[in-house]
């Protein structure tokens, strides 16, 4: 009798951290996360002494809103040397016929001379800890052609539906990179990958 018992509460024990793991690694296949950002405001912007990347950012951006609402005349047009410009661009397409995913992969040339990647009409299955890399495999198939060169993750992937931004480590520049893949970091599997061409 006390052995049942024992068994029981040593079942019930090991029950707790293996449902866990199981809604973990099962739980993203049923829930999906929407990302909607814009495109950065701070891009050329100084980051002052004392305030974070994130609230520049919010600060322009509702300078930006209060800006368009107070105005009565058309805002000049902004010089071409100061816009981003379109360094690579990509589509992105289904790993296999489970992991699959759409919407176009951008890279931008900042005015400050850094990178950012930037995700539109995004969508892709969802998993488990999935994470954005830049890959110097033109179009891998799988975690092998990932692993075959070299590859730099910029982040976790912040949502599995819609527009966002991923800005380059410093010192990272996209010349010798030819994909964007969406990678299930726990299992090494492939779920997207955007093949980039020049912009």
């Amino acid at each position: 009798m006390v052995t049942r018992k024992r068994i029981a509460i040593a079942a019930a024990v090991l029950a707790v951290p293996v449902l866990a793991l199981a809604w973990w690694l099962g739980s993203p296949l049923f829930l999906d996360r929407t990302v909607e950002e814009e495109f950065p405001f701070s891009t050329d912007a100084v980051v002052p002494e004392g305030m974070s990347h994130e609230q520049v950012e919010q600060t322009m951006a509702t300078m930006a809103m209060m800006d368009a609402a107070a105005a009565d005349e058309a805002m000049p047009a902004m010089p071409e040397s100061a816009a981003p410009a379109v360094v690579k661009r990509g589509t992105f397409r289904d790993a296999d016929s489970f992991h699959q995913g759409e919407g176009a992969a951008t890279i931008y040339a900042l005015p400050d001379g850094s990178y950012v990647l930037r995700f539109e009409d995004f969508r892709v299955t969802n998993g488990p800890d999935l994470r954005v890399l830049l890959a110097t495999h033109p179009d891998p198939q799988g975690r092998g052609d990932v692993h075959s060169g070299e590859y730099v993750e910029l982040g976790k992937l912040k949502g599995n539906i819609g527009n966002q931004n991923y800005p380059f480590p410093e010192g990272v520049s996209p010349s010798g990179y030819g994909s964007v893949v969406i990678y299930c970091k726990p299992f090494q599997v492939v779920f997207s990958v955007a093949a980039l061409s020049a912009g």
